[in-house]
């Protein structure tokens, strides 16, 4: 009966069971931060292409949707009337030229004649004047020469920049010309393109605070805003771009500004016009103490976390935290990067409390904490 009772005794002084806890250290990485948006894509350039002169289409150089390149002929109207023109041009300063010799030999002729007194001021002054006419003449005729021959030239309808060409906006035997069927065809350059979104002034104070400075590169830095896109099905782009210029100005209905990215697109798999999805980095912070967000949780005080100090005893701590990235959260405050903490099993510890911690990734831990969870 005593030995019994001894037993008994033994057994109530047995040490307490403790909560079993997985825990690990936060970590220290660099987190990027991004911002996500709705954009536009254009080509870099787009220039429509008209005829600047009058006359009838008569022959298309190229291929609709073809790779044109800077100065190739593109479109030839009718000639006639220019190729005219110029002759007529030529004609008219030849004549001026030689009305202009005529009256330099009248100038030299009467010049010694008046010294002499054997011509009067008059008839000197008379030769002066139609000299400086004829002269002047002889550059109307010149500039209506440049003219005719500009016009010429204009009849070859030429690529102002090298990119592909659209099709065709009127058919051969059209009068085409100012005021008249003037738009011949488009050329696109979309080797390289442009991403046009809205980013709300939100995001640009915090990248403000940063010193991040949209549009501008600071080599100083050890990373830029980039930019990557999506596709039309939805995959990622695997060029990254850069931002090139923002809007100074906020748009009050909205609370946005526009910005505007440039990306290279040498095998033409963006096209102008289609929207997609923007990923803009925003900032970096350079190692940042991370924690997965399962260990955090959020009461009306704030957000905070349970650690085990080094006596194996749980703490509260309340935390500042920072972006969310996956399932990983910022702590911007309140942690150290030596510190513990409970990543499972803490919904059952008060401060204070003596735990049984088990370092992460310990299988049979994870099974015991189950089992004594009856999960």
């Amino acid at each position: 009966m005593i030995f019994v009772l001894l037993v008994a005794g033994c057994r109530n002084k047995e040490k307490p069971h403790l909560p079993i806890v997985i825990i690990e250290k936060p970590t220290k990485q660099d987190v990027n931060i991004f911002g996500e948006y709705v954009g536009r894509i254009r080509a870099a350039s787009y220039v429509e292409i008209h005829a600047r002169v009058e006359g009838y289409l008569e022959n298309m150089l190229f291929k609709e949707g073809k790779y044109v390149v800077q100065n190739e002929p593109l479109f030839a109207i009718n000639s006639t009337l220019y190729k005219a023109r110029l002759e007529k041009a030529k004609a008219q300063l030849k004549k001026s030229e030689a009305q202009a010799a005529k009256s330099k030999r009248d100038v030299e002729r009467l010049t010694p004649l008046y010294e002499q007194h054997a011509a009067s001021r008059l008839d000197l002054d008379n030769a002066i004047a139609a000299l400086d006419d004829a002269e002047a003449n002889i550059a109307i005729s010149k500039a209506e020469l440049d003219q005719a021959l500009l016009e010429l030239n204009y009849t070859i309808v030429t690529s102002p920049i090298s990119g592909y060409i659209s099709e065709r906006f009127v058919d051969v035997g059209t009068l085409v010309g100012p005021g008249v069927n003037s738009k011949l065809a488009a050329v696109v350059k979309s080797d390289t393109i442009l991403v046009d979104f809205k980013m709300t002034a939100l995001d640009y104070l915090r990248a403000e605070r940063r010193n991040v400075r949209f549009g501008e590169r600071d080599t100083t830095r050890s990373w830029q805003p980039s930019v990557t896109v999506t596709l039309a099905d939805n995959t990622e782009y695997p060029m990254t771009g850069y931002v090139d210029f923002a809007d100074p100005i906020v748009d009050p209905k909205t609370g946005t500004f526009g910005v505007r990215a440039e990306l290279p697109n040498p095998d033409q798999r963006l096209l102008p016009g289609q929207f997609t999805r923007v990923k803009l980095l925003l900032d970096v912070r350079e190692r940042a103490i991370v924690v997965p967000r399962k260990a955090l949780s959020i009461e009306e005080g704030g957000a905070f976390i349970y650690i085990v100090r080094h006596d194996g005893k749980a703490e509260k701590r309340f935390v500042q935290i920072g972006p969310e990235i996956m399932n990983n959260v910022v702590i911007e405050r309140g942690l150290g990067e030596n510190e513990q903490i409970v990543t499972e099993g803490y919904h059952k510890l008060t401060p204070g409390m003596s735990v049984n911690a088990i370092e992460s990734g310990d299988d049979k831990a994870l099974d015991a904490l189950r089992e004594e969870n009856d999960i």
